[in-house]
């Protein structure tokens, strides 16, 4: 299949740059990346015009156009999906926000100022991505899986997920935490730190926290890293005050 009909595929939804098995495990669709990145080595630089005069970007590669019949709410302001991005019906898109080619976001999730979804990542239904979250991209190596979020989950203000962290249905993680790959997770509530490489569960309720460094100058400067912590599971009290707003929509 050509990086030509990948892309509108990609679009369509009916191809995706991860997918998840039977056991619920994702991985990278490595024959998907592989026609993206033979897309970007296809293109060439362009100048834009109309809307998207001064900008200069891979001729191939536009920001995507939506109409009424796509149902998606793309409010003015500065925000682009680029080419190769699925967006489903319901998603809502507040500017300034970027999603970038191979992302997948689907129906009824909100994407608000200041939020990236990366190249190739995977947003489930009825998300919420509030404002500054950062969802890394990952194109190279192309066995590398992207970040998935999975539906039902609230990313609160200034969240940062990269390096192909798993976030399980309906979990919830707090304004300004950050995951990675070297970030550790303890679970408070079941009183185990997780493995390195595993998904938030669902619906954990997920803090930011810090742990003592190790070594004696560290301790003896009250130094501290950034961990992440999860302080509770989702009840039907906190399902409450996360529901958004029908009027909003």
């Amino acid at each position: 299949m050509s990086w030509q009909e990948t892309l509108s595929q990609l679009e369509a939804g009916t191809v995706r740059s991860a997918t998840q098995n039977e056991q619920g495990h994702w991985q990278a669709n490595i024959d998907v990346k592989q026609a993206i990145l033979a897309a970007f080595k296809a293109g060439e630089n362009t100048e834009f015009s109309g809307n998207y005069q001064g900008f200069v970007d891979k001729g191939n590669l536009p920001a995507r156009q939506f109409t009424v019949a796509d149902n998606v709410r793309l409010v003015p302001g500065g925000s682009s999906v680029r080419r190769g991005a699925y967006v489903a019906k319901g998603v809502i898109i507040m500017p300034p926000a970027y999603i970038n080619v191979g992302a997948f976001v689907d129906s009824g999730t909100m994407v608000d100022s200041h939020a990236l979804i990366g190249s190739c990542a995977q947003i489930g239904k009825n998300v919420h991505v509030s404002a500054a979250v950062q969802i890394g991209g990952v194109l190279e190596p192309v066995g590398a899986s992207p970040v998935i979020i999975e539906d039902d989950a609230f990313l609160g203000a200034g969240v940062v997920i990269v390096e192909g962290v798993v976030v399980k249905k309906g979990a919830v993680i707090a304004p300004g935490v950050s995951l990675s790959a070297s970030i550790p997770v303890f679970d408070c509530v079941n009183n185990i730190m997780l493995e390195r490489g595993s998904p938030i569960p669902e619906r954990a309720v997920v803090i930011p926290g810090t742990r003592p460094m190790k070594g004696e100058w560290a301790r003896n400067h009250g130094l501290n890293m950034a961990c992440a912590l999860i302080v509770k599971y989702r009840d039907q009290h906190s399902d409450a005050s996360l529901e958004l707003e029908s009027v909003l929509r």
